[in-house]
């Protein structure tokens, strides 16, 4: 990945990807609370006199960053400014710029920066790139199947004491999903709580799958092994649902994935690196 270098000290990076829908659906996705939280993680989105001024992401659990919304022209560019990853580090922005192509589609370029004298930071930046390879894909399926639908997002995660190989082959084969391909129809087999759908996307670099499914209601399934820097692995399925029933069918089946996920997945003995 290329960081772009300037004389004033501004350094960047970015990505360019194609969408569908119009300027007006792909802002929508991309700027307002319920929009984000359809394809990303929970969002709000606080505005003052129709424009957004600022954003909070919902990771979990102490995992709450806001930014400010520094430039706003919709639908065409979204800019934000956050706080560094850690509190020496400079802060970084974050610009959307929506454009759009022929045949109702969309170039979406993501640009994120921040000015220093050193290198000390390039790795903040790469890492922000590299983190939205995944849900990209989602806000694809999103804007293709769901556009414009309410959403209600459940999240579940399993800490795993193996390789990230072996978490992926574990959970693909407790759902159903190794060696599936694109296109085909799935349903999770017996003793796992019942999904079912098309396998949208599945990749091994990095460990990604995502699901459109037709139950238990409309929405997304997006798998996924990691290991982080800690060298603490960890396995996650987050289902996007869509509609008016997404809510209550979200808080109907997080019950049973959690249990799924920790009978299937058990706490780990042993700290990384023991």
């Amino acid at each position: 990945m290329s960081i772009k270098k300037e004389a004033s000290g501004r350094r960047s990076v970015q990505v360019e990807f194609e969408v569908p829908g119009t300027p007006e659906e792909v802002w929508q996705a991309i700027a307002t609370g319920p929009g984000i939280s359809s394809w990303f993680v929970p969002t709000d989105v606080e505005e003052r006199d129709g424009k957004p001024v600022a954003v909070q992401y919902h990771f979990g659990p102490g995992m709450e960053p806001r930014a400010v919304v520094t430039a706003c022209d919709a639908p065409r560019t979204f800019t934000q400014e956050a706080d560094g990853w850690t509190p020496d580090s400079p802060p970084m922005a974050t610009e959307w710029h929506i454009e759009a192509r022929g045949g109702g589609v969309c170039t979406v370029r993501v640009v994120h920066s921040l000015f220093a004298s050193t290198d000390d930071w390039d790795n903040q930046l790469e890492g922000a790139q590299s983190g939205w390879s995944g849900f990209f894909s989602i806000l694809r399926v999103y804007l293709a199947h769901f556009r414009g639908q309410g959403s209600a997002i459940m999240q579940v995660t399993a800490p795993v004491a193996i390789t990230e190989a072996e978490a992926w082959d574990a959970l693909t084969t407790a759902l159903g999903v190794k060696g599936l391909s694109v296109g085909q129809r799935w349903t999770t087999p017996a003793g796992v709580p019942p999904l079912s759908g098309v396998v949208e996307l599945v990749t091994e670099n990095p460990y990604d799958a995502l699901l459109r499914l037709d139950h238990p209601g409309p929405g997304i399934a997006a798998l996924g092994a990691v290991t982080y820097p800690n060298g603490q692995g960890m396995v996650a399925m987050n289902l996007y649902l869509y509609g008016d029933q997404a809510a209550e069918t979200v808080a109907r089946e997080k019950p049973l994935w959690q249990a799924w996920f920790l009978e299937r997945f058990p706490m780990p003995t042993e700290t990384p690196g023991e």
